[in-house]
């Protein structure tokens, strides 16, 4: 569609940075409004992110401008998020506490990581040496040690999903039954903390970051497989476990 249209491929790469920066502030917006609007545009962000290079290729446009701007839209959208959730779990900018601190160091974290990643293919260049293919075997630790705690990593049981597709939908719809925000806060936490029970999102991170085959086997391997109404049970039962006394001030 968008070969169609006189847009660059660095007009694209602007489309997602502007449009990671509007997931961020989206989620300081109240109630679930904000909600539901920062996980579109959110997935919108991503969208225009697979869609800039495929315009550049098929145009032939590549530049170092595009590399850069991509570069700085995935260190927008990546470290703002998280201290935006910051922010709108304490309740808002008038009233910023202890979980904006948690998001700001969140943040930092992600472009720490960011720059290491970043300094890695840096220290190549100036070394005359050519750029690391984006391949599982450039990604594996030559050090016997270090291959050793890589796959202790993935037995860690953190940032785990539980079908996240249906499961993201499941908790949308319910939203809107909810009276306040420390009750809608109730039900995230339970949900999440129930979800680290499945291994969906660490396995995306191992294929995705850690071994980087892109080759992810999910549990089960389609959407279609879900068993829906096990999923709604499991909610269900997780809803009832929420305590919002916990988010109230």
């Amino acid at each position: 569609m968008l070969l169609g249209t006189a847009i660059t491929a660095n007009g694209v790469t602007v489309l997602m940075i502007v449009t990671g920066a509007a997931a961020g502030a989206a989620l300081l917006l109240p109630g679930l409004l904000g909600a539901v609007l920062a996980a579109v545009l959110g997935q919108l962000q991503m969208l225009w992110a697979c869609c800039d290079g495929e315009v550049a290729r098929w145009r032939q446009t590549f530049s170092p401008t595009g590399f850069f701007l991509d570069k700085l839209g995935h260190t927008v959208a990546e470290a703002g998020i998280p201290l935006a959730l910051g922010v709108r779990a304490d309740g808002g900018l008038d009233s910023i506490g202890g979980w904006t601190t948690l998001g700001a160091v969140l943040s930092v974290l992600v472009l720490v990581n960011k720059s290491l990643n970043d300094a890695v293919h840096l220290a190549r260049s100036a070394s005359g040496l050519p750029r690391l293919q984006d391949r599982a075997e450039e990604a594996a630790p030559r050090a016997a040690g270090v291959r050793r705690l890589r796959s202790l990593a993935r037995f860690v049981p953190f940032h785990r999903a539980f079908h996240s597709v249906e499961l993201t939908l499941l908790a949308v719809r319910h939203a809107r039954t909810l009276p306040s925000l420390p009750a809608a806060l109730a039900v995230e936490l339970a949900v999440s903390i129930a979800s680290l029970q499945r291994p969906d999102l660490v396995e995306g991170i191992r294929a995705q970051v850690i071994d980087k085959d892109r080759n992810p086997h999910w549990q089960p391997a389609r959407l279609d497989d879900v068993d829906v109404p096990a999923l709604q049970a499991r909610f269900a039962t997780w809803v009832a476990a929420a305590d919002e006394r916990q988010f109230e001030r």
